[in-house]
């Protein structure tokens, strides 16, 4: 599934009409303890809770709260109205909640194949980059997704690594003054996307140099891609800034596939993993008992000891 099609389905473009204002929604939370957090820390996205709290990103956002959720992702951010994304970086504030990744995305970060070394691409992403870092600045953020795009088949693999890590440093090079971290994501979508392992990801991170140029290790992508996730996330762990998940077959919240969360969680959690765990993914059932489901889903995944 393409990114953008997966931010759609979590009715992430149509919410933006809906911003304004938003009523209390403690008589909402499902818990009968709604201070109660979570071992490591989740972050959904907008559109997973809409059936509890409607279309207001704002009363979203503290449903979220409500149920224990300390963070917030949203890919979308970046084509959000500035003063949408002015009004999200404070409410998180007043939650006490964080700002999970955003996508780099410069109109469609499928097609801007940094692999080409093409100079019209790179100024894209540059731009794009200097676009993210005043987003960020409205909404705390520390971490952005990129994805170099396409593998080049008329173009050796070792060139189109050297023109991706040549681009990375570029977008680096803005990002650190701000202390934002540009996080690669290897991805399943497709075959004919490039960046597509651990182990290339972190050869590539190593290559940049840099702390602004690290690993979205998305658990859903990386067990259709390869598998074995625990000992490869250790083998790559120090590269390592983001996670998300979701779970295989299907893309839906933990225990709805054959990934041992429970198992993968604790596993982050002894590593001593303080960054934000993104959600992302769909729910296996729609409605309101699809939204308790998935809660539920994440209580029992996080319930190691």
């Amino acid at each position: 599934m393409k990114r953008r099609n997966f931010i759609k389905n979590l009715s992430l473009s149509g919410a933006i009409a809906s911003i304004a204002g938003g009523s209390s929604l403690s008589a909402y939370a499902l818990s009968n303890n709604p201070e109660k957090t979570f071992n490591l820390d989740y972050a959904p996205h907008f559109g997973m809770f809409k059936a509890h709290a409607g279309d207001d990103l704002m009363d979203q956002l503290k449903f979220m709260a409500d149920q224990g959720f300390r963070s917030l992702e949203d890919n979308g951010l970046l084509g959000r109205p500035k003063e949408v994304q002015t009004k999200i970086g404070k409410e998180l504030e007043r939650l006490g909640m964080r700002m999970g990744v955003f996508v780099v995305d410069g109109g469609d970060n499928w097609k801007v194949s940094l692999t080409t070394g093409k100079k019209e691409f790179v100024d894209t992403f540059v731009k794009t980059c200097e676009a993210s870092v005043e987003a960020a600045k409205r909404v705390n953020a520390k971490w952005a997704t990129v994805v170099p795009g396409f593998f080049e088949r008329n173009l050796p693999i070792g060139i189109q690594t050297g023109n991706v890590i040549e681009a990375l440093k570029r977008g680096a090079e803005i990002f650190e003054p701000h202390g934002l971290t540009m996080v690669l994501e290897p991805l399943s979508d497709t075959p004919d996307l490039f960046l597509r392992h651990s182990d290339q990801s972190y050869a590539v991170c190593k290559a940049v140099d840099s702390p602004s140029c690290k690993i979205l290790y998305d658990v859903y992508h990386m067990q259709r891609n390869e598998g074995n996730i625990i000992p490869n996330m250790e083998k790559c762990w120090e590269e390592i800034a983001y996670i998300q998940i979701g779970d295989n077959p299907g893309r839906k919240e933990p225990g709805t596939g054959e990934i041992n969360y429970l198992k993968v969680f604790e596993f982050i959690h002894n590593k001593g993993y303080q960054g934000v765990m993104g959600m992302e993914h769909g729910l296996a059932n729609s409605g309101k008992e699809g939204e308790k489901a998935l809660i539920e889903a994440y209580r029992k995944a996080d319930s190691f000891k």
